[in-house]
């Protein structure tokens, strides 16, 4: 189960926000770990493992994204950066180098715990088996050329080379997409989905995630098949039976 004897490290400099993580942890049967700072957070890892890392974006010395960074290259455990509304570009960032997932400050307690839950089910084997097996096999899908994308389990397979992987902000991108499949995605509403403020330098942050996404799931990503412009519109996505796979 996932309240079982799951560690979970708070790494946060505000001490009322750190209190209030804390006491939602608690009450879903994990235990807490606190540090105020990145380097206190490194001591503690040294002392004890955990198995899931929340960290705020915005800590005093060492920033989250360089602790996460850091944590990533000596250790394999769940990373779930936590960052300020409207900071896209760093959430972008942490999520491609370190983060497995984020949450933006404020968010609602359910969001927070749900992340935490998706995170352990696709770090920890015995969790991850377990959705696995209570998992319902209609679950939507989708095919992209020789990717097969599982939204449920959040997790993408290219049967042509099992070696290539998504981020995951290719991967939250490509969430967004799939909620509307053949009908276009508007930049702004990406933005907002992504919690970032409308302007035209985030706008290119966007173009810039959905170029690295075209060169991973196109096989010609300078005519792509599945990820298309819509001039004026933004994006659309288009399966090979043009629909969300049964």
């Amino acid at each position: 189960m996932l309240n079982q004897k799951v560690r979970i490290l708070i790494v946060e400099d505000d001490p009322d926000m750190a209190e209030l993580i804390s006491d939602l942890v608690e009450a879903e049967g994990w235990a807490p770990r606190l540090a105020a700072s990145a380097e206190v957070a490194m001591d503690l890892l040294t002392q004890e493992p955990v198995h899931l890392i929340l960290v705020d974006h915005n800590l005093p010395g060492i920033s989250g994204r360089a602790f996460a960074q850091r944590v990533r290259a000596q250790m394999n455990v769940g990373i779930v950066m936590v960052t300020a509304a409207g900071s896209a570009t760093d959430r972008v960032l942490g999520l491609e180098t370190a983060a497995d997932d984020y949450v933006v400050k404020p968010f609602e307690p359910i969001e927070l715990t749900a992340r935490i839950k998706a995170v352990l089910r696709r770090t920890i084997p015995s969790l991850k088996a377990e959705k696995e097996a209570e998992r319902d096999h209609g679950n939507p899908s989708l095919r992209l050329g020789d990717w097969l994308i599982d939204l449920t389990a959040r997790r993408a397979v290219c049967m042509s080379d099992r070696s290539k992987t998504l981020t995951a902000a290719e991967f939250a991108l490509l969430e967004i997409l799939a909620e509307t499949p053949n009908h276009p995605v508007s930049r702004s509403h990406i933005l907002d989905r992504l919690g970032a403020e409308t302007d035209r330098f985030i706008d290119r942050n966007v173009d810039v995630l959905v170029l690295r996404l075209r060169r991973k799931i196109e096989r010609n990503p300078d005519l792509p098949l599945h990820i298309k412009t819509r001039r004026g519109k933004g994006y659309v996505l288009h399966t090979d039976d043009g629909e969300l796979a049964p």
